[in-house]
């Protein structure tokens, strides 16, 4: 537990901007461990359901940062930019004792850098992949926080090197999900077939995703129930908005066997042979639930041409899983490699190889272990740490 000095003025006050779904699942996991410290603990800002839940006032939903991509983002950039003043002024007002940006770092990073200038304490959760491209970007990010809290083993080395302060926490998800998972309760749960072969398919969380993913994952699901026509598949959907995309996809496709759920996906992880997933946080989570995978990422046309081009990525892999094992473990599929048969026939080996099965299962549980470490619990000591270091005293509902 971070040690409190003095004696306690105020229960902390925290302005949070957390980025579409995986954002606000790690705000709520966040939320809830600073509680668990400072019973008293304020929060606003940009969330979710689930930091709703957790105990934030809402500003705005997660979900209006959820755009990619460094051409798309051009058409919403004069609201993104109003979000930012209007927020920038009513954090100003409030006076919180930190700001944590979640994700979106195109957003958050020129909020925190604006606050940090005020004299605000500034962190960043979840570091931008900057040692996969546009490196430059580090300098950005050391002169914007205080601290970026690292949900890899291999990220603060390489903050380490450009000098900025960073602190690998874990991930939460690894904490959140049990290593020994109950397959059958999940097949159960969903009133799938015991004996079923299932395959979840995870086309993203974002519109954009969804739109540019879904024709080509309904396209391997229909390639694969030809040659295994017992398959099941289940399709979690993480909005509303999503879900009304989805389904226009599969009238416009004619498929009728695909099967939707509301959100549910680490469920129906859990209970699939074999998913296909768009590359992410939905990837980790899939290895946390040892569920084999093959992994799809497809950015607009010109953002690609423009990465490719400017020779803007720098890493032979771009899933988590590959990136964690620094070895291709799972197949994956970027821009005009996402085909439908190129999908269905990675799939079926992943159905239908036992051995890749069996040494799957064992390098996720590796990467599992080593990813579970307390990681919302240590990124609210670390906020804590953060905060007491400055010239006030924190509020908590326990000493030392």
């Amino acid at each position: 537990m971070v040690p409190v000095s003095a004696v306690a003025m105020r229960a902390p006050r925290l302005a949070v901007v957390a980025g579409e779904t995986s954002g606000d699942q790690l705000g709520a996991a966040l939320i809830d461990s600073l509680r668990a410290r400072c019973p008293g603990l304020e929060v606003r800002g940009v969330c979710g359901p689930l930091m709703r839940s957790a105990g934030c006032t809402p500003l705005a939903d997660a979900h209006d940062l959820a755009v990619m991509g460094l051409i798309e983002v051009l058409a919403h950039l004069p609201r993104l930019l109003r979000l930012r003043r209007r927020l920038r002024r009513e954090f100003q007002d409030w006076q919180p004792d930190a700001f944590i940006g979640i994700d979106a770092p195109e957003f958050n990073l020129g909020l925190a850098r604006q606050l940090r200038a005020g004299g605000l304490k500034t962190v960043q959760y979840v570091s931008p992949q900057v040692w996969a491209w546009r490196e430059r970007r580090v300098q950005r990010i050391a002169a914007a926080c205080d601290l970026v809290l690292c949900l890899l083993p291999f990220e603060p080395p390489f903050y380490a090197r450009h000098g900025a302060q960073a602190q690998f926490v874990g991930h939460p998800l690894a904490d959140q999900i049990p290593l020994g998972l109950d397959r059958a309760a999940a097949r159960r749960t969903l009133g799938l077939g015991a004996q079923s072969t299932v395959v979840a398919l995870l086309p993203g969380s974002r519109a954009g995703e969804v739109s540019r993913l879904g024709p080509d994952f309904i396209a391997a699901a229909t390639a694969l129930a030809t040659r295994q026509p017992g398959v099941e598949f289940i399709a979690p959907m993480a909005s509303a908005r999503t879900r009304t995309l989805f389904t226009a996809q599969l009238a416009a496709a004619g498929h009728g066997r695909i099967r939707m759920l509301e959100g549910q996906a680490r469920l129906a992880l859990e209970a699939a042979d074999a998913a296909l997933v768009a590359s992410g946080t939905a990837s980790l989570e899939a290895l946390l639930c040892r569920c084999p995978m093959v992994v799809a990422y497809r950015l607009g046309t010109a953002t690609a041409f423009l990465l490719r081009a400017l020779r803007m990525v720098r890493l032979p892999y771009f899933s988590l899983p590959n990136l964690l094992a620094a070895e291709k473990l799972v197949p994956e599929f970027f821009q005009e490699a996402v085909t439908g048969p190129a999908l269905a026939d990675a799939l079926q080996i992943q159905l239908t190889d036992a051995p890749r099965r069996a040494m799957l299962a064992g390098r996720f549980r590796a990467i599992h272990v080593t990813l579970r470490c307390g990681g919302a619990a240590r990124a609210a000591d670390a906020v804590l740490k953060l905060i007491d270091g400055g010239d006030h005293a924190i509020a908590t509902g326990r000493r030392g």
